[in-house]
């Protein structure tokens, strides 16, 4: 587990996602998440819709939650913050695959072995320079 504080818990905003980023500590790979904020604590999941895996729910500026619901900008899909489950979209059923984290002593940290948080902000990867997985346009078969 990280001992490093991801962030306060009243950083957390109510209304959107704060980005952060993990090193999954078995492969070296950095992953995306996102804090959301629920009636019951704060949640995290990794950064990408269950329909299209590539498509990131959180581009850099929070996604939009509404009525306790994180919205897909590409597919309007929704996913309830704290069971991650889509309740309307074309992933309908779906649910949002969760990183554990803690709250100790007001503040968040990841609770799970497997990964280290990193910083806040995107992950980054030799592609970045040539492809960015959240395009406004996308191929579809």
């Amino acid at each position: 587990m990280s001992e490093e504080r991801i962030v306060d818990v009243a950083a957390v905003p109510a209304e959107s996602t704060l980005l952060f980023t993990v090193e999954d500590r078995e492969s070296g790979e950095e992953r995306e998440a996102v804090l959301v904020n629920t009636d019951d604590g704060v949640r995290a999941w990794f950064n990408y819709c269950q329909h299209w895996r590539d498509v990131n729910l959180d581009t850099g500026g929070g996604s939009v939650i509404r009525d306790g619901e994180l919205v897909c900008k590409r597919h309007g899909a929704t996913f309830e913050c704290d069971s991650g489950e889509c309740t309307f979209g074309p992933c309908e059923g779906a649910v949002l695959d969760e990183l554990a984290v803690r709250t100790t002593a007001g503040g968040v940290f990841v609770d799970d072995d497997g990964y280290e948080f990193v910083r806040f902000g995107e992950a980054e990867s030799d592609d970045d320079a040539d492809i960015h997985r959240s395009t406004e346009s996308r191929i579809g078969f």
